[in-house]
């Protein structure tokens, strides 16, 4: 009898029961034609990897290819790590408008946005990003949750999830708003006031499954003197509380900020990252070095957006997409610690979210720094330097190829033709 054996009672008698032996995964040998070697910012030729057991167990030149190992041949390739969206909305099919969102959270029930969910994880998946921070549900409840749990026990295929759940905002300071006030409404966010309402949403959302506490710093855009100014929603005390309570159970904070008094105030409160950031001037831009502050500016949105906004109502947001940019340019010549992230959801999923990256080298980064931007430096964001970021030895097989150099042409992204996540290939 092969297996382990263990002892089992069934009305009062003891039973044997033998259990399978599990098999072990083969090993792979991946061949390399092009590596980017994203710590030390250079292309590696002719490089082999071998995986055993879902993790990297060698990476190199000249390396000792286990027994009955199963070879992948991407010679003729560029191989990369697994990249990462730092900002996405798995719950969200695009809110291009006011009414776009109102449209999923009124006539959209939440089971049937999460089975939508499940289609926007496998996008994301077979997009090349292998791992994701979800930055809020939008009335979803613990939604993003689920379908976490489900990619982790093989239900359904999609990327490693870091989820925020509902995120927070004070009453009145987040849609949906302008409906009569008989009627009772789904709210797009957990709405909270007061510090000690504050503390007790932390602890509940922490205690049904977030990984990231997500809070909404500002509102109401408009420009000043060549600056983006905004409304901010927290008084100081309370925004403190939030992330206090945050960083005490070993969660980390995402701030929506986009108007400078927005910036200004999260960073006051000691959040982790700032998110999208159009109002950024110098001085924060400074605050952020010092603190060590991420930035996660979502450019490519800003542009999707725009035109829409301001045919709606909203003239500023093509402003903001100009002030973006300048923003942008000047975090790289400070050295901010820039992280990619899309805010996929707030566009549609059938528009490939590597398309950040076409914006963020014509904007000034070089593309090796933009491939670093969604491998090195957000695995470090998500506190996962250990297993993500980069193809070495130690860290999980989370594996994409392209056909050509996205050095040459960061475009190249949009074309992830391989994807290997935990050692499992799902796109070749």
């Amino acid at each position: 009898m092969r297996g382990r054996i263990w002892l089992g009672l069934w009305f009062g008698a003891v039973v044997l029961v033998a259990q399978p032996a599990v098999e072990k995964p083969a090993p792979l040998v991946i061949h390399a034609g092009r590596l980017v070697d994203v710590r030390a910012g250079r292309v590696l030729r002719d490089q082999t990897i071998v995986v055993e057991n879902g993790m990297i167990t060698q990476v190199g030149a000249r390396v000792t290819s286990p027994p009955n190992a199963t070879t992948i041949d991407l010679s003729s390739s560029t191989v990369l790590p697994g990249l990462i969206d730092a900002h996405t909305h798995i719950l969200l099919q695009g809110d291009v408008t006011a009414a776009d969102y109102d449209e999923q959270l009124l006539k959209e029930s939440i089971p049937y946005r999460t089975i939508r969910a499940t289609v926007a994880a496998r996008t994301a998946l077979m997009n090349g990003f292998t791992s994701i921070r979800d930055l809020e549900t939008e009335g979803a409840m613990y939604a993003d949750v689920d379908v976490k749990r489900a990619i982790e026990r093989q239900i359904i295929p999609g990327p490693r999830i870091f989820c925020s759940t509902r995120a927070f905002a004070p009453t009145g300071m987040y849609p949906l708003l302008g409906y009569s006030w008989e009627l009772k409404l789904p709210e797009g966010v957990q709405i909270v006031d007061g510090v000690d309402n504050i503390r007790k949403a932390v602890r509940e959302q922490v205690k049904y499954g977030a990984d990231w506490i997500k809070y909404y710093s500002d509102r109401r855009y408009y420009v000043k003197d060549g600056v983006l100014h905004s409304w901010v929603n927290f008084p100081d005390e309370e925004a403190r509380a939030l992330v206090e309570e945050a960083h005490r159970l070993g969660r980390r904070v995402a701030s929506h900020a986009i108007g400078s008094d927005g910036i200004a105030a999260a960073l006051r409160a000691g959040v982790d990252s700032v998110e999208h950031g159009d109002g950024f001037t110098d001085d924060l831009l400074d605050e952020m070095v010092r603190k060590g502050t991420y930035w996660c500016p979502t450019i490519f949105i800003a542009d999707y957006d725009a035109k829409a906004r301001a045919e709606t109502g909203g003239p500023v947001w093509l402003q903001m997409r100009e002030l973006e940019e300048q923003a942008f340019r000047r975090g790289l010549a400070k050295h901010v610690k820039i992280v990619f992230g899309t805010d996929v959801g707030g566009f549609p999923w059938t528009v490939n979210a590597a398309k950040e990256f076409s914006y963020m080298v014509r904007y000034g980064m070089p593309p090796m720094e933009a491939i670093r931007s969604a491998t090195l430096a957000a695995a470090d964001l998500l506190e996962q330097q250990d297993k993500l970021g980069a193809i070495e030895a130690g860290k999980a097989a989370d594996i994409v190829a392209v056909h050509g150099d996205p050095l040459s042409d960061i475009s190249e992204l949009e074309r992830v033709y391989f994807v290997m996540k935990n050692g499992v290939v799902y796109k070749q």
